[in-house]
């Protein structure tokens, strides 16, 4: 049993070690109150945030203790909201919150104050969440490096020097140094994934539509972006994940599966499942020193699990995907920012990389954007003849290990230039464009202590397929319990 009744210190705060479900028993068990449980995080906050500024926009505390007090109240009646009861939650400054600043980490949104949430945000309220803040993001969710003119820049959780990724960096960070106990964040480029390999955690991008996107003024066309759990266990992971899931007639291509298939155990035989080992591609992407190595090591930990692993390639030429993906990035963010690029007087205050994405646009043709879409069809019919053999895919997260945040990209990569402000990150772009289940596992960390992550990708709609995996190499390595972030001991 918890003693909580022991002043808490960063530094001797056993509430904020426990993950998600641990956390959700005790408050529910009433070991613990849900003020004990909000003073916890508090405490926290104050102590690591300052440094790596992952949380934004944060409300005042004493209405966190009220909320939290009601929260009490509630459950001295026999009532619980659901199992995010009375648990603290920052959600990322993309998604819109009613009453609370949405900045998008823009000047030209620093006084958007949504009247609605997101779908998202609407469901881990309903489940009792309390929402404290925002989690910080790169201007408009553009590139995997979190820094903005608005709110700064968030840094690393094992180095405070360091980049946390992007665009989930805030909440990576917050799930690291035990700020927050489960985190949610959306990907469109590995931006669940990416930062979840910088700090040492779970990310994982859902299949498309599992987490209905929105509100979102296009409904048809926007198929790269998702909402997605993260957390610093799988099984927390895979609840939130239930959380978010689920049909929303608002999104008319969300999946209508009910997310209760999403409650099946995480403890399953993973003997003789076979594995795809896609690597760097034979060469084709520029990679880091040590990420590789790293990887490799951890297929080791799969075949003790008793899985097959067998180099594979998908017989599709990457830098056509590549072309692909540029296009379609191009035009969706068009479709967004060009009215801001449009008008001077907000142009002024787009980042750079955001106005080359606009520009970008500016030559598009229609047949230029439907030719796109059929290399990226492509694209998917060749991870589809993988997994004819293949249960699932292995592949790096990230092709650099953290870099210096003063950076706003990763300019050379072992010799190789990066030609645009993501190129570094386009080991991700397989799994988003073919809209496949994919989440970031931890793998350890190269010589100079800093993490690194490998993508289990899974088929299409093949998310309660992908948990399991991740739950038996988790159980197997704990890299999550057994290295916190150095400040932490």
């Amino acid at each position: 049993m918890i003693n909580h009744h022991e002043p808490l210190t960063p530094w001797h705060n056993p509430i904020v070690e426990l993950d998600a479900l641990a956390l959700s028993w005790a408050i529910h068990a009433r070991e613990l109150s849900c003020r004990e449980v909000m003073l916890a995080c508090l405490v926290q906050i104050e102590s690591f945030n300052p440094e790596v500024n992952a949380l934004v926009l944060l409300r005042d505390s004493e209405d966190w203790l009220a909320q939290a007090d009601e929260r009490d109240r509630q459950l001295d009646r026999g009532q619980s909201m659901g199992w995010m009861h009375g648990m603290p939650q920052a959600i990322k400054d993309l998604a819109f919150t009613e009453g609370l600043t949405t900045s998008l980490g823009s000047p030209l949104f620093a006084q958007q104050v949504p009247q609605v949430d997101a779908i998202s945000v609407a469901r881990v309220r309903a489940s009792g969440a309390i929402i404290v803040g925002k989690s910080n993001v790169p201007e408009f969710g553009l590139g995997s490096h979190t820094y903005n003119q608005l709110l700064g820049t968030t840094f690393n959780a094992y180095d405070s020097g360091l980049c946390a990724g992007g665009s989930s960096g805030g909440a990576a960070v917050a799930l690291a140094l035990r700020m927050l106990p489960v985190a949610d964040g959306s990907d469109m480029m590995g931006s669940l994934r990416n930062p979840a390999a910088f700090n040492n955690v779970f990310g994982m991008r859902p299949s498309l539509g599992r987490g209905p996107f929105g509100p979102t003024p296009e409904l048809f066309v926007q198929q790269l972006a998702t909402e997605g759990p993260m957390g610093r266990t799988v099984a927390d992971v895979a609840r939130l994940l239930r959380t978010q899931a689920g049909y929303d007639p608002q999104v008319p291509l969300s999946l209508k599966d009910d997310p209760v298939f999403l409650r099946a155990p995480l403890q399953r035989d993973v003997q003789g499942l076979r594995l795809g080992w896609l690597g760097d591609y034979n060469g084709y992407l520029a990679m880091e020193d040590g990420v590789l190595s790293l990887c490799e090591r951890a297929l080791a930990d799969f075949i003790s699990l008793g899985c097959e692993v067998e180099n594979c390639q998908p017989e599709f030429s990457l830098a056509q995907l590549w072309d692909c993906w540029l296009v379609h990035r191009h035009w969706l963010v068009q479709g967004t920012l060009g009215p801001l690029y449009n008008d001077p007087d907000k142009r002024r205050w787009l980042k750079p990389e955001a106005c080359w994405e606009v520009e970008g646009a500016a030559s598009l043709r229609a047949v230029d954007v439907y030719r796109a879409s059929q290399s990226r069809s492509d694209g998917y019919r060749a991870l589809l003849r993988l997994f004819e053999r293949y249960d699932f895919l292995l592949l790096p997260t990230a092709q650099v290990f953290p870099f210096d945040a003063r950076q706003p990209w990763p300019k050379p990569i072992n010799g190789q230039e990066m030609d645009t402000y993501h190129r570094w990150m386009e080991v991700v772009i397989g799994p988003t464009l073919a809209g496949l289940p994919s989440i970031s596992i931890p793998v350890g960390f190269n010589p100079s202590g800093l993490p690194m992550g490998l993508q289990i990708i899974g088929p299409a709609q093949a998310d309660h397929a992908v948990l399991p995996l991740a739950c038996a190499h988790e159980q197997l390595t704990q890299w999550v319990r057994q290295h916190p972030p150095s400040n932490l001991l």
